[in-house]
C-alpha cells in the first residue's frame, strides 16, 4: 500500500505526543489533531470533568468517534490519547488509516515531564490521581505496555529533544513505511492481540529485595546484598518453590559454595539434588543441555520442582534453557556468583546455549521466580572475573545516567577491591536499571529492551570467532562497546569527551579497549550471522549521550569498517 499522509503517534501520556506533532506538522505542512482536544472541544468541557460526570465507558466512546473522525482527514499528524489503544476498533481504525507510532518513555522520565513547570495540570487527568503518582504511572504503563507495542515504529524519547524525536519518525517514515506498511497480516497483527498480555501489577518491593522486574508470567524480586546465600532456603520456601530442588552449578563454583547451598535449604527442609558442569563458555551447549535432561529424567523430575541455577552467566543461561525446555517449563531460581552474572546475565528471563558459529543463537525466555546476588561470594573469584564483570556495570551506566557513570569513576578502585558498600551499591544500581527496562519492554517488542546491546553486536562475533576461549565476555564488550562509540563519533551523533570517559573508565578497570590478531572481515561475516539482524541490516546500539542509546541499522560500511579498525591493533 502507499503511505498515507496520516500518522498517529500513540504512547502514554508525558511521552512527548504534543511537543512532536507540531515539528511533524511543520515538516509536511500538515494539520495536527489531538483527540482529547477534540472531545474537549465537542463536550465543552474537560476530560477530567467527563470522567467524573458520565465514567470512563462514555469517555472511550467520544474518544473513538474522534479518532474516526481525525483519521478520515488527509495531511494531518493525530496525537492520540494515553488511553486510545485499550480498544481494538481504535487501533483498527488508525492501523488502516496511517503509519502508527509509539513514542515510549521511562516512567521516572514521564513523571518528570508531568511535573515540570507549566504541566502539573496534566497529572490532574483521572487515571493518574494518586497520592504516589510514580507508582500509578508505572502500574498503569505496565498494564498498556502491550498495547503500545501495536505499532509501526517506536521511538524512546528519553534524553531526547523533541526535534530528535521528529528528525527518528521522519527518517522511519521515508525509509522503512513502505515495507512496514506492506507486510501482510499487519492491521490483523495490530487489532488482534488485546486478550493476549495480561496486565500487571508492580506490588512493592518485598524487605530485602533491591527491585522488582514486571514480566508477563508474574513480577519477580532480586536480592541483593552481603552474606545474604545462607538465606536462599528461606527465600525458596517463602515463594512457595519448596517441593524439590534441582541445583545446577559448575565445578569450581560448587567447591566453594556447595556446602553453604546444601545447609541453607536443609535448614528450610527442603530436598534436593545437585549436577555440576565444567566451568567455562564449552559447557554451555547443546549437549551440555542433553546431559541434564537425562539427570531430571532418571530423578522424577516434575513441573511442581524447582530448578536453581547457582554460579556465573554460563550457568545461569544453561540452567535457565534447560529450566524452560524440560517438561515444557520448570520454576526457576537464579543465583549468581559472578559480577557479570550479577549485575546482568540473571536478570530478564533471556537464556541460551552456544551455537559453534554464533554465540546464544539457542534460546528463549525464561523469567525465574526469584534471584539471590550474595555480593560476597565474589571473593573467591579470580581479578580477571570481577573485571570482566564490570565491563557490564559500565556498560548500564552509560546507557542509564549521568549520575550512574560518576558512581562508577568516583568508585572503580573500591569496587575492583568489592568494597562492601561500593560493590552492593554498584551491583544494585545496575540491577535496578536492567529490571526497570526489561518491565516496559519483556520481549523485545518496543526497542526499549534492545537498547541493553550496547557493545554486544561485536563482542559476540569476537567470542565466536575465537572459539570463544581467548577473551571473557565482559572483555570482549568492551571493545565492542569502544568500536560502537566510534561508530557514534563518526555519526556526530557523540561528543568524541563522552567517548574519551567511556574509555579511561574500561581502561582503570583493566578492561581492553582494542585486541590483536583478530581478521575484520571474519568478524563482520559473524556480525552479520546476529540475532538482531532485520531485514540483512545490522542494528546497531549507539550512543548520542550519557543515557540517549539509539537503535540505527543506517551506519554506512565504511563507518562500520573503520570502527573495527580502531579496536584491532
Amino acid at each position: 500500500m502507499s503511505v498515507p499522509s496520516r500518522i498517529v503517534l500513540t504512547g502514554f501520556s508525558g511521552t512527548g505526543k504534543s511537543a512532536v506533532a507540531p515539528l511533524l506538522a511543520q515538516h509536511f505542512s500538515w494539520d495536527v489533531v489531538d483527540t482529547d482536544r477534540l472531545v474537549e472541544e465537542r463536550e465543552g468541557k474537560p476530560i477530567l470533568t467527563i470522567f467524573r460526570d458520565a465514567g470512563e465507558d462514555a469517555f472511550r466512546d467520544l474518544e473513538s468517534a474522534a479518532i474516526a473522525d481525525a483519521c478520515a482527514q488527509d495531511d494531518v499528524i493525530i496525537s492520540a490519547g494515553g488511553g486510545a489503544v485499550l480498544r481494538a476498533e481504535n487501533r483498527q481504525t488508525l492501523a488502516k488509516a496511517a503509519f502508527v507510532v509509539c513514542l515510549e518513555a521511562r516512567p521516572q522520565t514521564i513523571l518528570a515531564r508531568l511535573t515540570s513547570r507549566g504541566n502539573t495540570e496534566q497529572l490532574d487527568r483521572p487515571l493518574l490521581a494518586s497520592d504516589d503518582p510514580l507508582s500509578r504511572i508505572t502500574e498503569l504503563k505496565a498494564a498498556r505496555q502491550h498495547l503500545y507495542a501495536l505499532c509501526d515504529w517506536a521511538v524512546h524519547t528519553d534524553g531526547l529533544t523533541p526535534e530528535q524525536v521528529a528528525a527518528e519518525i521522519i527518517r522511519a517514515r521515508d525509509e522503512r513505511a513502505d515495507d512496514i506498511l506492506a507486510a501482510a497480516g499487519r492491521v490483523e497483527a495490530m487489532t488482534a492481540p488485546a486478550a493476549s498480555a495480561p496486565a500487571r501489577t508492580l506490588h512493592a518491593v518485598p524487605e530485602g529485595a533491591a527491585c522488582m522486574v514486571g514480566a508477563a508470567s508474574g513480577e519477580y524480586p532480586v536480592f541483593v546484598g552481603w552474606g545474604t546465600l545462607s538465606g536462599l532456603g528461606g527465600l525458596l520456601r517463602d515463594a512457595g518453590l519448596n517441593r524439590f530442588a534441582y541445583v545446577i552449578s559448575d565445578e569450581t563454583v560448587w567447591h566453594h559454595l556447595g556446602d553453604e547451598v546444601e545447609a541453607s535449604l536443609r535448614g528450610a527442609g527442603i530436598e534436593f539434588d545437585s549436577y555440576t558442569v565444567p566451568p567455562g563458555e564449552a559447557s554451555k551447549s547443546l549437549d551440555t543441555a542433553s546431559a541434564l535432561y537425562d539427570w531430571l529424567i532418571d530423578h522424577r523430575a516434575e513441573r511442581g520442582h524447582t530448578i536453581v541455577a547457582v554460579g556465573g552467566g554460563v550457568v545461569t543461561d544453561l540452567g535457565g534453557y534447560v529450566a524452560a525446555t524440560f517438561a515444557r517449563g520448570i520454576p526457576l531460581v537464579h543465583v549468581p556468583t559472578s559480577m557479570l552474572g550479577q549485575v546482568d546475565a540473571a536478570i530478564g528471563g533471556k537464556v541460551a546455549v552456544n551455537h559453534p558459529r554464533a554465540k546464544n543463537m539457542i534460546g528463549v525466555f525464561q523469567q525465574p521466580r526469584l534471584v539471590l546476588a550474595d555480593i560476597a561470594v565474589m571473593r573467591t573469584l579470580p581479578e580477571r572475573e570481577i573485571r570482566s564483570g564490570l565491563a557490564e556495570a559500565i556498560k548500564m551506566s552509560f546507557l542509564d545516567s549521568e549520575e550512574h557513570v560518576a558512581f562508577l569513576e568516583d568508585n572503580a578502585d573500591a569496587i575492583l577491591k568489592l568494597d562492601r558498600d561500593a560493590t552492593v551499591e554498584a551491583v544494585r544500581r545496575s540491577v535496578c536499571f536492567k529490571a526497570a527496562v526489561v518491565s516496559e519492554d519483556e520481549f523485545e517488542t518496543t526497542g526499549r529492551r534492545s537498547v541493553l546491546n550496547y557493545g554486544h553486536t561485536l563482542a559476540h562475533a569476537i567470542e565466536s570467532t575465537t572459539g570463544y576461549s581467548r577473551f571473557r565476555h565482559g572483555e570482549a564488550d568492551g571493545i565492542g562497546m569502544m568500536a560502537a562509540g566510534q561508530m557514534s563519533v563518526a555519526m556526530d551523533l557523540l561528543a568524541p569527551q563522552v567517548l574519551g570517559r567511556q574509555r579511561a573508565l574500561l581502561e582503570r578497570c583493566g578492561l581492553p579497549t582494542s585486541a590483536d590478531g583478530l581478521d575484520r572481515q571474519r568478524l563482520l561475516d559473524a556480525v552479520a550471522l546476529d540475532k538482531k539482524v532485520q531485514d540483512k541490516k545490522v542494528r546497531w546500539v549507539l550512543l548520542e549521550g550519557v543515557g540517549r542509546p539509539v537503535l540505527r541499522d543506517d551506519v554506512p560500511g565504511d563507518v562500520v569498517a573503520s570502527a573495527l579498525d580502531s579496536v584491532l591493533d
